[in-house]
């Protein structure tokens, strides 16, 4: 069974820094696809980043002109998101989600045609 946990969400103050983890069980890098997805309240859930090891890194628009990176650490079967200088605006649920390939332009949300899903970690960005 497929299993991934975000962890890291956090109260933090504009400007700073955070990294969320997402913990895969049940798979491995070697098959599948990792990508960050975030939520604002109110508005349509967006793709961040995804890693998979056929394609690399692929970026979305959500990932804000390199605020965001991702990573990913095969030992721990854990994929970071790394955020830098959050904004009020940052303020979301992110998620991570896996499948066999990251999706491309044409895959909306809000499943992005990802298969598996974590149940998010909420990060709250105060001025």
């Amino acid at each position: 069974e497929v299993q991934l946990v975000e962890s890291g969400g956090a109260d933090v103050q504009a400007g700073e820094s955070l990294r969320l983890s997402c913990a895969a069980s049940g798979l491995t890098f070697d098959d599948y696809a990792i990508g960050w997805f975030r939520q604002v309240p109110g508005k349509e859930r967006e793709g961040l980043l995804c890693i998979g090891r056929d394609t690399g890194i692929t970026t979305y628009p959500g990932s804000l002109k390199g605020r965001f990176t991702i990573s990913s650490d095969a030992d721990k079967n854990t994929v970071y998101l790394q955020m830098r200088n959050l904004q009020p605006e940052d303020t979301a649920v992110y998620t991570c989600a896996a499948h066999l390939k990251c999706p491309t332009p044409l895959q909306e949300p809000p499943y992005f045609g990802m298969a598996y899903w974590g149940g998010g970690t909420l990060v709250s960005v105060f001025s």
